[in-house]
């Protein structure tokens, strides 16, 4: 079995991602880890949540300075941490054969100038961003499994991607008239640290990151096109659903959508096209699925695909990123 760490163990990804690991037949989780000042240091996993009694138990281990020995000893490496940490952890790890799953925005995007300007750092290693692979598994599979360091597509960025890339490879799409994606997110996408902006009682439904969103150039860069992306807060815990509004070419019709769909998915397990009616939360959270539908008329299509944020959006897709990795089918110890 492979050994799996996950640093930043203690957020609402990091569980999703113990949970998934702590049940993976081919992955053995060998260790939580958090950074060396987190007040969750040397508590147990399920003291936080108990819902992982007696299938995580493990501590959470404040990192060492010297994270050497750590790489040495495990052969893949989770990072559910901020972004710059990610950017200063990665190296360290793939310097000594580890490979890394990253679920922050440190590599996503092969652009220096990209991160000053939406994550506030300089980016300090171009030679990984030239050879990250985008962690979108349905459409990178085959450089996912050459690579040691895959960045794993971010949730706004996943529901959009894959609702629109079928069209935009088939050229269904008028591209004049820019895709506006409206996407709304449960709480948790904010994390599980406390803020007045995401309490639940403060939370009811709003825009933010409006024109600004880092998710914004991360969409458009890997689908190829420009976009208007206005992402939502709702009053739930969990789950996304965006509701994508585009420009047919002329005579495109349902068919040909349905076709392209068909032809990208149809042995794509963890997208589920609907014959019919369109996607909810309900429908996909606790599931590592991205569900997608629509409707079109008079020249004009509406997909709806809705994921849950902490598992088709974070944690399942890191994981089926690793099964690609590895050799596995990708749903392994995912459904």
């Amino acid at each position: 079995m492979q050994k799996a760490i996950i640093i930043g163990a203690s957020g609402y990804t990091g569980a999703e991602l113990a949970r998934i690991l702590a049940l993976h037949p081919a992955f053995e989780l060998n260790g939580l880890y958090v950074s060396a000042g987190s007040q969750d240091a040397g508590k147990s996993l399920s003291s936080l949540y108990p819902q992982l009694k007696r299938i995580v138990d493990l501590p959470l281990q404040p990192l060492e300075e010297d994270l050497t020995r750590l790489a040495q000893a495990n052969d893949l490496v989770f990072l559910a941490t901020a972004h710059e940490v990610s950017h200063n952890l990665a190296p360290i790890f793939l310097r000594n054969n580890c490979k890394v799953f990253d679920l922050s925005g440190a590599f996503r995007v092969n652009q220096a100038d990209f991160y000053p300007q939406y994550y506030g750092f300089e980016h300090s290693y171009p030679e990984l961003l030239a050879t990250a692979v985008y962690g979108l598994a349905e459409w990178n599979a085959e450089a996912i499994k050459e690579t040691d360091l895959v960045a794993v597509a971010g949730c706004y960025p996943t529901v959009s991607q894959l609702s629109l890339k079928p069209l935009i490879e088939q050229d269904l799409l008028d591209l004049t008239h820019l895709p506006i994606i409206n996407a709304v997110s449960g709480v948790s996408g904010a994390g599980r640290k406390a803020s007045l902006t995401s309490s639940f009682c403060e939370v009811s439904l709003n825009a933010y990151g409006v024109f600004n969103h880092r998710h914004q150039p991360e969409i458009a860069t890997h689908l190829g096109t420009e976009v208007i992306f206005t992402p939502h807060l709702g009053n739930f815990k969990r789950g996304i659903l965006a509701t994508i509004t585009a420009k047919l070419k002329d005579n495109v019709n349902d068919t040909q959508i349905r076709a392209a769909y068909e032809g990208y998915y149809a042995n794509k397990p963890l997208v589920r096209v609907y014959d019919q009616g369109l996607p909810s939360i309900k429908a996909v959270e606790f599931t590592p699925y991205c569900d997608i539908g629509f409707a079109s008329k008079n020249g004009y299509i509406i997909i709806v695909g809705a994921e849950d944020n902490l598992l088709k959006g974070a944690a399942a897709q890191a994981v089926q990123c690793a099964n690609i990795r590895y050799g596995f089918d990708e749903t392994l110890g995912l459904i």
